[in-house]
């Protein structure tokens, strides 16, 4: 999965709400291949954003080819729990 994350600016949507879309293309399979893997990136947004997610933001989770279908749920769940931990990590100031 690759998770793709930006604030929204002011003004631009609800301040206080987290939106998130899902897209697999056709690299992923076919039609049922893709249904499921964006059947689970859903469960695992339901799961993970509501306590890690920031309001004010857009996420965008991508599926990827094998990982979205085969990877074990409880993993899933670890791995969109750490890239929004990236994400919302604080940078370091460029010199």
């Amino acid at each position: 999965m690759l998770l793709q994350a930006r604030r929204r600016r002011e003004g631009e949507a609800d301040p206080d709400q987290i939106r998130v879309g899902y897209t697999c293309s056709k690299k992923v399979g076919n039609a049922v291949a893709r249904n499921r893997a964006k059947r689970r990136l859903r469960e695992v947004a339901r799961a993970v954003l509501p306590t890690q997610g920031k309001a004010g933001w857009d996420y965008v989770l991508i599926g990827r080819r094998l990982e979205t279908a085969n990877r074990p749920f409880h993993l899933f769940l670890q791995d969109l729990e750490t890239a929004l931990q990236r994400i919302h990590a604080p940078r370091k100031p460029k010199k």
